[in-house]
């Protein structure tokens, strides 16, 4: 889960994880950290957005402007995607922006070699994937912002219900157990076929 990792780390671990793992998932890919200032890397993707095919501008290259595809790219950068070895590792990363509904009820993992917080030193700048993508115009932060509010307040509710669940449950085992006294493995005073 890509929230507070560092653009610069994660690339380099997906392409040797991905021909290993079945599957990847990414979610959360608007929150992915860039070192360095926002006008840094500001002017460093316009520049880059500047370069076209001189002559037939529909032959690429194609500047992609969701986080999910720009990251998607980087990481296709660092695959051998025109081979057939390549393209299936490629094909077995999927992306999103935000948690969309197959993931939100999955349990996900970070990846701590690519954490902030671990790999930038203090004090040093860095930017926002998402705060750059509606820069050079991605249209859809704002709705990703309010699915994933709607989201966690879900989540928050479903972990209330399961938490009051959870100590109805115990009570009631409290109950039984001193009605029915709890049996035990091995017992010898109970005989087969006397329950």
């Amino acid at each position: 889960m890509p929230k507070a990792t560092l653009w610069d780390v994660w690339p380099p671990l997906l392409p040797k994880s991905c021909p290993a793992v079945k599957k990847i998932a990414l979610v959360r890919c608007e929150d992915i950290n860039i070192s360095q200032s926002f006008m840094r890397n500001k002017f460093r993707l316009k520049n880059w957005m500047h370069k076209r095919h001189l002559t037939q501008p529909n032959k690429g290259p194609f500047h992609y402007r969701e986080p999910r595809k720009m990251f998607w790219r980087v990481v296709r950068g660092m695959l051998p995607y025109k081979t057939a070895k390549g393209m299936a590792a490629l094909n077995r990363m999927k992306v999103f922006e935000g948690v969309p509904p197959p993931f939100d009820k999955m349990k996900r993992a970070v990846c701590p070699p690519a954490l902030r917080i671990l790999r930038l030193a203090p004090g040093r700048k860095f930017c926002r994937l998402g705060d750059l993508a509606t820069d050079i115009g991605w249209k859809h932060e704002k709705t990703v912002k309010v699915l994933e509010k709607k989201r966690k307040d879900k989540a928050v509710k479903h972990f209330k219900r399961k938490s009051q669940l959870k100590k109805i449950h115990k009570a009631a085992t409290k109950i039984v157990d001193k009605i029915i006294p709890a049996i035990k493995y091995g017992d010898p005073n109970i005989k087969v076929g006397s329950l």
